[in-house]
C-alpha cells in the first residue's frame, strides 16, 4: 500500500494514509514524499474527504474509519483495482507470480529493463539497491509488478494478481502457504489458473519446467505461448563457479555467462525467469546478461547487516521450509568456511499454525546451530526440533535467544537470521551483544 501511495503521489494526486503502526523506512519514504501519514483508523479521518478511499488488505469489517466510510456512502476501491485501472492499463505489464523469489526476480526483472534505458515503473515488495525505492510510475510503456496471490481486499476475494492484466507473466514456483486463506495447494493452484486466464494470446507465460504444481496449472487451460525455465527445453543456467559466474543457455545453444556475488540455485532460477521476461519485452539476452552482472541484489535477502569479530551477521526474509533450506545452501556456498547458525522465527500465519513443522527439522540440516523463537506457536517446537538433538535451541524471549547466540558464535561464524517481520529488532541487538562479549 506504501508502494502504491508512493506511484499515486507521482501522477499528481493528493495522497494521506493511516495504519495502527507506521514505522521507518516506510513512514520516512511517505514522508518524503509529502504524504501525510495518520496514526490509527479513528472515524474522525472522513473530514479529509477524499474522492476515493483505497482499502487495503489488513483492513476488516469492524474497522471505525471502515464502517464510517460505508455508513456515508463515501466511494472506495482496493488498491490492486485501483493500480489496474489508474496505471496499468496503459502499461505493458511483466507480473512475476510464486511462492518463493517474487521480490528478487521482480527487482532482476527491473533492473534489466532499467538498464537497456527503458525506464520502467515497478512495484516490488523490497528495494534492490540498483533500483533505490520500492515503487514508481516510470516513464516507459514497461511496468513490473510483483503478484502477489494474496487476497485483494475484504469485500474481494480474489488473489490480487488477477486485476493486472500481465502481458508477460512469470510463474516462478508454486507451494502450499498463507494457510489462513487457502486449505489446500489445489486451492492456491485454482487462482494461479485464473492468472493465466487473463494472460493475452499476444503475451508470454514463463513458467518454471521443474514445478509440478505448475505443470497442473497450466493443464487446467493455457490460451497463451508457454516459455519455460529450468529445463533443457527451454532456459538453463550452469553451475556456479568459484568465482560466482555461471553460464546462460537458450534450448542448449550457450549465450553468455552472469558474473555476480549472488549465490544459490534459486538465484540462478529466479535471473532465468528474468532474462526470458525481458527477452519477451524486447531486450537481448546479451544486454540481461550485463545488468545481471553488475545487480547488487536485495535488502532482506541475504543481507549482511554487520560483522563483529569476524562473526557475520545476515538478514533474510525466509519464511517457507524450501526458502529456509535454499538460503542456508545458498550460504553454505557462498562460505565454505565457518559454522552456519541459523536463527528462526516462525512468524507467517501459516508457521504458527505448524502447518509446514514436520519439514522444519529438514529444512534446517544444513545449520550447524539452530536457535528458535517459540513465542506464541500452536505447536511444541522443541518436540518438533528434538531430531537435530542440541544442534536446536528454543527460547520464547528475544533477549535470552540473542544471549545464547552471542555466548555460542565463535570467530568465522555466520549469523543466518530468518523472518518475514521485524523479529523484535534481533539483528542490531545480535551485533551490539556481540561488541560486548
Amino acid at each position: 500500500m506504501g508502494g502504491i501511495a508512493a506511484i499515486a503521489r507521482q501522477a499528481g494526486h493528493r495522497v494521506t494514509g493511516c495504519d495502527a503502526n507506521a514505522y521507518p523506512p516506510m513512514s520516512e519514504q511517505l514522508a518524503g514524499l509529502g504524504i501525510q501519514l495518520i496514526e490509527g483508523y479513528g472515524a474522525g479521518q472522513l473530514h479529509l474527504a477524499p474522492e476515493l478511499w483505497v482499502v487495503g488488505n489488513v483492513i476488516t469489517r469492524g474497522n471505525p474509519l471502515l464502517e464510517a466510510i460505508l455508513d456515508r456512502g463515501d466511494r472506495y476501491q482496493s488498491g490492486p483495482q485501483w493500480l489496474a485501472e489508474q496505471v496499468l492499463a496503459s502499461k505493458w505489464v511483466l507480473a512475476v507470480a510464486g511462492t518463493h523469489g517474487k521480490t528478487t526476480a521482480s527487482s532482476m526483472l527491473a533492473w534489466i529493463l532499467e538498464s537497456a534505458g527503458r525506464s520502467p515503473g515497478f512495484l516490488i515488495g523490497g528495494v534492490a539497491p540498483d533500483l533505490k525505492v520500492s515503487a514508481r510510475s516510470g516513464a516507459g510503456e514497461c511496468f513490473v509488478i510483483e503478484a502477489d496471490e494474496y487476497d485483494t481486499a475484504y469485500f474481494d476475494k480474489r488473489s490480487k494478481f488477477v486485476h493486472y492484466r500481465a502481458r508477460t507473466a512469470v510463474l516462478n514456483n508454486l507451494e502450499f502457504d498463507h494457510a489462513d486463506i487457502f486449505g489446500d495447494l489445489a486451492a492456491i493452484e485454482r487462482q494461479f489458473h485464473h492468472f493465466v486466464r487473463t494472460v493475452p494470446g499476444s503475451g508470454r507465460i514463463l513458467v518454471n519446467a521443474r514445478d509440478a504444481a505448475l505443470k497442473r496449472v497450466l493443464a487446467q487451460g493455457c490460451w497463451t505461448p508457454v516459455e519455460e525455465f529450468g529445463g533443457p527445453a527451454g532456459w538453463e543456467a550452469g553451475p556456479q563457479d568459484e568465482d560466482g559466474g555461471f553460464e546462460v543457455a537458450w534450448q542448449g545453444r550457450v549465450l553468455g555467462q552472469v558474473r555476480w556475488t549472488m549465490a544459490g540455485e534459486f538465484n540462478r532460477l529466479n535471473a532465468l525467469a528474468a532474462i526470458s521476461a525481458a527477452r519477451h519485452a524486447g531486450v537481448e539476452p546479451a544486454a540481461a546478461l550485463q545488468a545481471l552482472s553488475r545487480f547488487q541484489g536485495v535488502r532482506r535477502r541475504l543481507e549482511l547487516r554487520g560483522t563483529v569479530r569476524g562473526i557475520r551477521v545476515y538478514d533474510d526474509f525466509a519464511h517457507h521450509p524450501t526458502a529456509f533450506r535454499e538460503t542456508i545452501a545458498g550460504l553454505r556456498q557462498r562460505h565454505r568456511a565457518g559454522r552456519i547458525l541459523a536463527v528462526f522465527e516462525p512468524r507467517s500465519s501459516t508457521l504458527k499454525r505448524g502447518v509446514h513443522k514436520d519439514a522444519l527439522p529438514g529444512s534446517f540440516a544444513g545449520a550447524d546451530r539452530v536457535y528458535i523463537h517459540n513465542a506464541g506457536l500452536a505447536w511444541d517446537a522443541a518436540a518438533v526440533f528434538a531430531p537435530l538433538g542440541p544442534r536446536a535451541r528454543c527460547e520464547a524471549d528475544v533477549p535470552a535467544l540473542v544471549a545464547a547466540i552471542a555466548a555460542d558464535a565463535r570467530d568465522g561464524d555466520h549469523v543466518l537470521v530468518m523472518s518475514n517481520g521485524g523479529f523484535g529488532g534481533i539483528h542490531q541487538q545480535l551485533l551490539a551483544a556481540l561488541h560486548r562479549s
